[in-house]
């Protein structure tokens, strides 16, 4: 059988098929139905050369697509003219923010956090903007994001709590880097505020890296911010000994120490009649980086001065007398 047969029986199939569904639509009955058959036109028809596509109908579609891709054109010149300005904005605005928080000396991670914040919500507006001016419907979009962002909220609470006691850090100062805090139950040195968490370096060169709600849920004692701390010492001697020429021998060794600051002056006092030694209060103000080196080095300088003048530091005792054969304190 030739190609050409198979075509023209297909073909043929094809108009058969297409007159039944024609006539089952027609309510004459079975002659109506025929004669509908008959007056229809194939749907299809074979010819020997090859096929041309109908002009007409292309044409008229390219005409109705570019009447209407010339009525959409405004709406799409509009919205990216949105886009842009907000991009545009977005960015002065950006940069206006950065600089005015550079001038209140925040931190620099809270000035990139808050910055990009503000950059980020600016062009979500923007792009939803646009896209509304699009024709697009972003009402259902717009609720899907809120329901995500309650569910995260919800699911990041601690984090979020973390997260506002950072900025409050940042923004309140109570401590900074490098400053000798007691927060959070530890006591160190300040290393880093994060946004989440606050490292510190303890003295013993150990590292504690605190949840910032922990840090602003308890005291923050800061013995960095005023620039002096106060070295708190007592040192006893014995009854006997001269009780001034002892304050004065403290006295000198604090002088003679260049790192005792004049202002505030320091204390020098007898503060208790001991059971063994009439104690005294040896107080100078430092900075916070002598503190340590400060209090191990009058402690040493003190005992010799004393040696020196023959003042004793006497030991605990009792004295014992003996009445009737029988011990007595």
């Amino acid at each position: 059988m030739e190609p050409q047969d198979e075509t023209d029986q297909l073909a043929e199939a094809i108009n058969r098929l297409a007159d039944a569904i024609a006539g089952s639509g027609v309510p004459q009955g079975a002659e109506g139905a025929a004669d509908a058959a008959a007056e229809a036109e194939p749907i299809l028809t074979v010819t020997d050369g090859p096929v041309i596509p109908d002009v007409d109908n292309i044409t008229e579609w390219l005409s109705s697509a570019k009447e209407k891709l010339i009525d959409f054109l405004p709406q799409l010149i509009a919205a990216v003219v949105i886009l842009v300005i907000g991009w545009v904005v977005a960015r002065i605005v950006t940069a206006i923010v950065r600089k005015a928080l550079s001038k209140s000396k925040l931190d620099p991670t809270l000035i990139n956090f808050l910055t990009s914040l503000i950059y980020f919500g600016i062009m979500a507006f923007v792009l939803v903007s646009s896209v509304t001016k699009l024709g697009v419907n972003t009402a259902s979009f717009v609720a899907i994001i809120g329901a995500a962002s309650f569910a995260l909220g919800f699911a990041m609470q601690g984090s979020l709590s973390n997260f506002a006691a950072g900025v409050m850090l940042m923004i309140f100062r109570p401590m900074r880097v490098n400053d000798l805090v007691e927060a959070g139950g530890v006591l160190g040195v300040v290393e880093e505020i994060g946004v989440f968490a606050t490292t510190i370096n303890t003295l013993e060169n150990k590292r504690a890296i605190i949840a910032n709600s922990t840090v602003t849920g308890k005291n923050i004692i800061n013995y960095t911010t005023n620039g002096a701390l106060r070295v708190d010492m007592t040192f006893g001697i014995a009854y006997e000994a001269d009780m001034d020429k002892a304050m004065q021998l403290m006295k000198d060794v604090l002088d003679a120490d260049e790192r005792v600051m004049d202002d505030p002056p320091s204390t020098v006092a007898c503060t208790e009649h001991g059971d063994s030694s009439v104690n005294f209060v040896c107080r100078p103000f430092v900075h916070p980086d002598h503190y340590w080196s400060v209090w191990f080095d009058t402690h040493k300088k003190v005992k010799e001065s004393f040696d020196a003048a023959g003042i004793g530091i006497p030991f605990p005792q009792r004295d014992v007398h003996l009445v009737g054969g029988s011990l007595q304190d």
